[in-house]
């Protein structure tokens, strides 16, 4: 059966879909929490669910693309965000099915997910999707909105601008991106720019930069600052479910 992904691009996915590479996290987890007998591969930074036994194929940006054909894979999935194009045009071109997802909502992660698993892995729609999909619906009202900044690395500060599935999370949660206007998705920002911005939060991540209560919080001084699961807030998964309340939490003990 011929299908489409995210992107548009045409996807030969066989009738039945039994040995499954994945280059992202997210998916991952997705797969794993749903028929973990269909991964054979995944990268080196897939570390979720704990203990998974499958053939490591190197980095989301740097993949294994030969060990990833000599694996046979019936399909192997992706992400536009992840991914590099070079290196999935040179999958393409081993005859291998790609399908990438490209994900910036919530909603849209949660129609993607769907996509995934029962139309390109050939599966049944699990029980954990249909969690997440009303977890976020019974999401309480922010009882107050805040405007944040909010790192993703330093040494250079790089922060989350427009069009971001963390921004809109955080959005969902009463807090507002304060670069959510800026034309670039990831933009260096100076320090003394973040500050100057006088956000009400600071919301700092543990991926993919580890920011840490001695790393991170000290260069915003008289600011709250959030410690928060990067999972939580950037992956699109099986951990939807929890991040709501997980989130929520961490937030409120923003110090």
């Amino acid at each position: 059966m011929v299908l489409r992904d995210d992107t548009g691009a045409v996807v030969p996915v066989p009738d039945r879909v039994r040995r499954v590479v994945s280059l992202v996290p997210s998916l991952t987890e997705t797969v794993a929490a749903s028929d973990p007998e269909l991964l054979i591969g995944a990268t080196d930074w897939c570390d979720h669910p704990p203990g998974l036994e499958v053939t490591r194929v190197r980095g989301t940006k740097n993949p294994d693309v030969e060990l990833i054909g000599a694996l046979r894979p019936d399909l192997v999935l992706a992400n536009a965000e992840e991914n590099r194009p070079a290196d999935l045009a040179a999958l393409r071109d081993a005859g291998l099915p790609v399908w990438v997802t490209d994900i910036r909502t919530v909603d849209q992660a949660l129609v993607s997910l769907r996509r995934v698993l029962t139309e390109a892995c050939r599966l049944p729609a699990p029980s954990w999707l249909e969690e997440a999909r009303r977890a976020w619906a019974a999401r309480p009202r922010p009882r107050r909105r805040r405007g944040a900044v909010i790192p993703v690395w330093r040494r250079p500060w790089m922060v989350v601008g427009r069009d971001t599935f963390a921004g809109d999370v955080l959005a969902r949660l009463g807090v507002d991106n304060l670069y959510a206007g800026h034309p670039e998705r990831y933009p260096k920002v100076a320090l003394e720019e973040l500050v100057a911005a006088r956000p009400d939060l600071v919301v700092l991540p543990d991926e993919p930069y580890r920011f840490t209560a001695d790393d991170g919080p000290e260069s915003f001084p008289g600011i709250p600052c959030a410690l928060v699961s990067g999972r939580h807030l950037t992956w699109y998964g099986p951990s939807l479910v929890t991040a709501p309340q997980v989130l929520r939490a961490q937030l409120e003990e923003a110090r």
